[in-house]
Parts: structure tokens; sequence; C-alpha cells
């Protein structure tokens, strides 16, 4: 699951994920709005009356069908690489000048677009795995 979630951060979902959702306060995490993907079965009672996606596939990219489809997402929904993939929060544009020494200098050198997470730091550029990222993207809503 942890895998799902990484790939709705992707997509520029707002995703909480809990390696432990059994913990109580997890459950505190969620507000109504929120929907609970899982694969588990035993689900905090208090927690049932919520919209709930149970994931059926061990594989990531039948899961992310599975949840595009139960939530009717489609492409034009989407706001791929907007937030950072390990803390959940939206990233900024910044200038390439902020950036130097902070990437390595091939990088720098060679490309004028970068992102970076406010909280943690990292910083995002649209590199060879984001055209490879969109093409799996697009394979995913060819059938939707």
């Amino acid at each position: 699951m942890g895998k799902l979630a990484k790939w709705l951060r992707i997509l520029g979902y707002d995703t909480i994920y809990e390696a432990d959702g059994s913990s109580h306060g997890f459950y505190g995490h969620l507000g109504k709005d929120r929907i609970l993907i899982t694969r588990t079965a035993t689900i905090d009672k208090k927690f049932t009356a919520r919209k709930m996606i149970f994931i059926t596939s061990d594989y990531l990219t039948e899961q992310l069908k599975q949840v595009i489809e139960d939530i009717g997402i489609s492409l034009t929904d989407i706001r791929p690489f907007s937030r950072c993939i390990h803390c959940n929060l939206p990233t900024i544009d910044v200038s390439k000048d902020e950036v130097y020494n902070l990437v390595p200098s091939y990088i720098w050198e060679n490309h004028d677009e970068f992102h970076m997470c406010r909280h943690c730091e990292r910083i995002y550029w649209p590199g060879s795995h984001a055209e490879r990222t969109h093409e799996k993207i697009a394979h995913m809503f060819e059938s939707n």
C-alpha cells in the first residue's frame, strides 16, 4: 500500500499513509471528506460509515486502476508532480538560481524547471523519470 500511496501523491492527491492503520491515532487524521483505501478487512467500526475502497489486487497497476475507477478520477483531475512524494505537501516552484549547489551540477546545467518541498526541502525537476511516469499515467487512463 506504500507504493499505492506514493503513486497517488505523484498524481497530485493528498494522501496520508499509515503502515499500521490499526492504530487509533490514525483515524483522528481522517476527516469526513477522506476516503479510506485499505486491504484490511477488519476496520474500526466508527470509520465504516465513511467511504472506503477495499483493494483487491496485489499489483500496483491494478490497485491504481481500481482507485481511479472507484473514485471516478479522470485524466483532467490529476496534477502530476504537484506534491512531495515523501511529505505529501504541495511543492513550490523555485528558480534555477535558488537550487544552485543543491542539485548535481549536471542537473543544474541541463534543467531550467525546479520544484521544492517546503517541509523536507527535497528538490524535484522534470528528468527522464518524469517522462516515463507520464507514459505510465497515460497508460492507466487509456481504458477509462
